[in-house]
């Protein structure tokens, strides 16, 4: 069966990845002074303002104003005239400490079990694949890297009138399970006024996708740029963001199914975080044991238990899953397990907010 897919990214200044970068951004400051910290952290931008709001319970303390202000510096929003600017921003603070029934399900001391129990009941999913040398689906990741490429591009000023903001999509052509080619790319870039759209175009379709797409690139790619013919009024100034709502750009571009939590904001006793974490760690190993060349796992919790309610792993006709079953359930998928074996209680978390939480070196789930 022969088929077109297609995934999309967003670079690091859209308003949505703007507020999963404060929530990240908050949760490395706590975690950096009390590595036990429980952390919430949901945020709201536009226009000038910023919203945080949640639940935290933490021994550290942390000063949330200088950490938006840095995150914000960090991303690029430095322009005085703009409405949304790192220094000129009034954030507004709604954090509270963590309820107390949540805590007695989580902390192990508390729990009636005596052992950490899952932070919330839900479902969540990792997924692995042959067809990039990263395991992950191949438009999603084409797509990451060109998003990556906008933001690498504007930081060091090789293209001066990029602006933070930025969206690319990459559409795949499929024979079965294997990619053949890159049929179609999508960007929208952010720029400055005065700036052709021509120019634009011819940058990305010239010098950005050659690039980045490496030996995925070809003569025949239709490019599309900027279709709205300007893209001026751009990130918070304009559009309002809210964490968690880029929960398939974080993971595999829709190539396989979401459990619907999202990740930034939340300490890894939140399974919606941890436990996607180690799915996709686990799915990992079923492809480097040579069980599957697709492997996709799930998992099920209740909230204060620490023994998932079902384990699951789907190979897709692709591999053997009477073998792999068993291996998978191998695997410790209790909170405290998946924490202690791919080393969560560090501040780690803005490095994984961007371009995807999966398929990037140096994350202990990706080995």
């Amino acid at each position: 069966m022969r088929y077109i897919f297609s995934s999309e990214s967003v670079t690091e200044g859209h308003p949505d990845k703007v507020c999963d970068f404060i929530a990240d951004s908050i949760l490395d400051a706590y975690v950096t002074q009390d590595p036990a910290s429980r952390v919430a952290c949901e945020v709201l931008c536009k226009s000038d303002r910023v919203i945080l709001a949640g639940e935290v319970t933490s021994a550290g303390t942390v000063d949330h104003k200088a950490i938006v202000r840095k995150a914000v510096r960090d991303i690029g929003y430095i322009d005085p005239t703009a409405p949304f600017c790192a220094d000129t921003l009034r954030i507004t603070e709604l954090l509270t400490a963590q309820a107390r029934e949540i805590a007695q399900g989580v902390d192990a001391t508390q729990n009636v079990h005596k052992e950490q129990g899952a932070g919330d009941q839900g479902i969540m999913f990792g997924y692995a694949t042959t067809e990039t040398p990263e395991l992950m689906p191949l438009p999603i990741l084409l797509a990451h890297r060109l998003a990556q490429g906008l933001a690498e591009d504007r930081k060091s000023r090789r293209v001066p009138w990029l602006r933070p903001d930025g969206k690319t999509q990459v559409s795949v052509r499929y024979d079965g399970n294997e990619p053949t080619e890159v049929h179609t790319i999508l960007v929208a870039a952010h720029h400055t006024s005065g700036i052709e759209q021509a120019a634009i175009h011819e940058y990305v379709a010239t010098q950005l996708a050659p690039r980045v797409l490496g030996s995925w690139w070809h003569e025949g790619i239709t490019f599309l740029v900027n279709p709205t013919g300007s893209f001026t009024e751009g990130g918070p100034s304009v559009d309002c963001g809210v964490t968690g709502r880029k929960i398939i750009v974080d993971t595999y571009g829709g190539a396989g199914r979401h459990g619907g939590g999202a990740f930034s904001g939340k300490d890894p006793s939140k399974v919606d975080r941890s436990g996607a974490y180690f799915c996709r760690f686990v799915a990992r190993q079923v492809i480097k044991e040579g069980l599957a060349t697709r492997a996709e796992v799930q998992v099920a919790y209740a909230i204060g238990r620490a023994r998932p309610l079902s384990v699951k792993v789907d190979t897709f006709g692709t591999g053997d899953e009477a073998k792999a079953a068993p291996f998978v359930k191998t695997f410790d998928f209790r909170p405290a397990a998946m924490i202690e074996r791919l080393d969560l209680l560090r501040p780690i978390y803005r490095s994984t907010t961007n371009y995807g939480h999966f398929g990037k070196p140096g994350l202990s789930w990706e080995g």
